[in-house]
C-alpha cells in the first residue's frame, strides 16, 4: 500500500518505519522544513540516529503530497493538534482509506475523544473509516525491534482487521477490540497517572506508593470510562492496564519524567521546556477533570495533578489530601 502518515516525531517516524518494514511505501508529513530536508538527504531521524530510514520512506512539508493516492493514512500528532491538522485537511482531496489515529488524548471543553473530532471536521459518513491503534508501546523499543503487543479498534470491522495488518510482524502483535471508545479513553487517562506516579518518583515516596496509585488509577480510569459507556474490561486490556503500567514505571515516559520534574521544584513550564516535546497528560488532565464533572464521577487523583499543574498547589499538599481522604470500602 501507499501510506501516508500525518507526522515525523518519535512515535510518528517509528510507525512509518514499520510501515516501510512491512513493505509499504510510506510518505511521512511533517511542518518542519528542517527536518524533511534532513530525513530526506541524511536519512537519519534525530532522535532515532542507528536506525536509518528504509528506502521506501520520504517526507515532505507538503500534506496535500502525502493524502495524494493514499491507501492508508496515519495521524500522528498531538491531542490538542488533531482538529487542527484535520481542519486543513478537509480543503484536500481526502482519499477514501482507513484513518488511524494514534495520539491518545480528550478534547478540551468539548469531551470528545479524536475519532468523534476528526468526524465532526471531516463528515459523519468518515467515521466508518477512523480507527485507533494504542497499547503499551515506547518508541525506542519498537523501533528496535523488541517483542511489542498492542490494540486495534475502528468502527468498521474491515478496518479494525486492516489496521491489525498493516502495523503486524514478527515484533509487533496487534490485538483487536471492537470497543473504540474504551481503547481511546485508556490510552488518554492513564497518562494522568503517569504524572502522579512520576511525581511520586521524584518525591522518593517508594514503590509501594506506586503500587497504589496505578491500582487506584485504573480504578479512577475504569470509573470515568463506564460512565462514559465503554465496556469495563477494555480498562484491564492493552490500552487500559497495559499502557498504564509502562507509562508509570519508567523514564522513557515523558509524562512520567514531567511529574518527577515538577516534583523536584521545577515548575510545569520548566519541566516542558526540559523535556522537550508534548507531554500529553498535562493536557488530557483539564479534559477528564471537566468530563468527570459532567458526569459526576469522583476522579480525585485526577483532581490532584490538575490542582498540581495549573493551580500551583503544592505537590506534598496535594499527596496529604489524597492520603487522608475518607477510606471507603473497595470495589473493583
Amino acid at each position: 500500500m501507499k501510506c501516508g502518515v500525518l507526522g515525523a516525531g518519535s512515535w510518528g517516524f517509528c510507525l512509518a518505519s514499520v510501515l516501510a518494514s512491512n513493505g509499504h511505501e510510506v510518505v511521512c508529513w511533517t511542518t518542519n522544513p528542517d527536518l524533511a530536508r534532513q530525513l530526506n538527504r541524511e536519512r537519519i531521524h534525530p532522535k532515532f540516529p542507528h536506525h536509518p530510514c528504509r528506502s521506501n520512506m520520504r517526507f515532505t512539508t507538503d500534506i496535500e503530497e502525502t493524502l495524494y493516492a493514499a491507501e492508508f493514512l496515519v495521524e500522528s500528532v498531538t491531542a490538542a493538534g488533531v482538529r487542527t491538522v484535520f481542519e486543513n485537511i478537509k480543503n484536500f482531496q481526502i482519499p477514501s482509506c482507513p484513518i488511524v489515529i494514534t495520539s491518545k488524548g480528550i478534547e478540551q471543553n468539548t469531551g470528545l475523544i479524536l475519532s468523534d473530532v476528526i468526524a465532526q471536521v471531516l463528515g459523519e459518513s468518515r467515521r466508518a473509516q477512523l480507527g485507533y491503534l494504542s497499547g503499551p508501546s515506547f518508541a525506542q523499543e519498537v523501533i528496535r525491534g523488541l517483542p511489542t503487543s498492542i490494540v486495534c479498534s475502528a468502527y468498521d470491522y474491515d478496518v479494525m482487521v486492516a489496521i491489525g495488518v498493516a502495523f503486524s510482524n514478527s515484533s509487533l502483535r496487534v490485538y483487536p477490540n471492537q470497543d473504540v471508545l474504551g481503547v481511546a479513553l485508556g490510552g488518554a487517562l492513564k497518562n494522568i497517572i503517569a504524572l502522579a506516579c512520576g511525581a511520586a518518583e521524584g518525591l522518593q515516596l517508594g514503590f509501594s506508593a506506586r503500587a497504589s496509585l496505578i491500582t487506584r488509577g485504573l480504578h479512577e480510569m475504569r470509573k470515568l470510562a463506564v460512565a462514559r459507556g465503554c465496556r469495563a474490561e477494555t480498562l484491564n486490556g492493552l490500552s487500559g492496564m497495559g499502557d498504564l503500567v509502562l507509562t508509570c514505571t519508567s523514564s522513557l515516559s515523558r509524562n512520567f519524567c514531567f511529574g518527577q520534574l515538577v516534583a523536584q521544584h521545577l515548575t510545569p513550564e520548566e519541566a516542558l521546556d526540559k523535556i522537550g516535546m508534548v507531554v500529553e497528560g498535562a493536557y488530557t488532565c483539564t479534559s477528564a477533570l471537566q468530563l468527570s464533572q459532567a458526569l459526576n464521577v469522583s476522579m480525585p487523583m485526577t483532581e490532584a495533578v490538575y490542582q498540581v499543574i495549573y493551580k500551583k498547589l503544592d505537590i506534598k499538599e496535594a499527596v496529604a489530601s489524597l492520603m487522608l481522604r475518607p477510606v471507603k470500602e473497595e470495589h473493583l
